[in-house]
């Protein structure tokens, strides 16, 4: 697998021709900084982040185990979830050293949060330096010998930790900023022989 510049930067623009969900996730991209780093915002933006994380799958995703984790966001008390959005985004906030991990463990406090939901969070909190982790984008890591091992299913924060570090070095290599990695990762996994999903 090339992660290449170049083919970043071909997989991300093919990305955002091809993929459904683009101009709705490029939108969230610009405003969701700035709305989560407030507290004007409704339970239905913090729920298209969750929404979103399985929703992206187009159908591929078990649909009662996406309805079950929804559901199970949605019954949080909507305090508890500005709280946890509040101190993710303040952890993220700003220059190096990040608190990944004081980040992970307030969003993954919520039900139907776990590390890889919470890592869509980030995703959205600050779209520039994190992508999100799934099946996809790390089988596309590792067959480009970025990242070792099979998906971690589900992945913990010492695992996500460890995708963040070989993301960070395929963004510093090629000069890409997350957003762009995770659409080049994302179209990517076409491409790769023994799709497991």
């Amino acid at each position: 697998m090339d992660l290449s510049e170049s083919a970043v930067r071909d997989r991300a623009r093919e990305y955002a021709a091809g993929e459904p969900l683009y101009d709705v996730e490029r939108q969230h991209v610009e405003t969701a900084p700035k709305t989560f780093a407030g507290d004007e915002y409704g339970r239905r933006d913090a729920q298209w982040v969750v929404r979103w994380y399985f929703r992206r799958y187009l159908g591929e995703f078990p649909d009662r185990e996406r309805r079950e984790r929804e559901d199970a966001f949605r019954d949080n008390e909507f305090d508890d979830v500005v709280d946890a959005v509040g101190t993710a985004a303040d952890a993220v906030d700003g220059d190096e050293p990040l608190d990944i991990d004081t980040a992970i463990d307030a969003l993954t406090a919520l039900d139907g949060v776990d590390v890889a939901v919470a890592s869509g969070f980030l995703q959205f909190l600050a779209p520039s330096r994190f992508v999100a982790v799934d099946r996809r984008t790390w089988e596309v890591l590792a067959a480009a010998e970025e990242l070792d091992g099979d998906y971690p299913d589900p992945p913990s924060t010492d695992e996500y930790r460890r995708f963040d570090d070989a993301c960070r070095a395929v963004m510093e290599r090629t000069g890409v900023d997350a957003w762009t990695l995770y659409r080049a990762l994302w179209r990517s996994f076409e491409e790769l022989p023994d799709r497991s999903a």
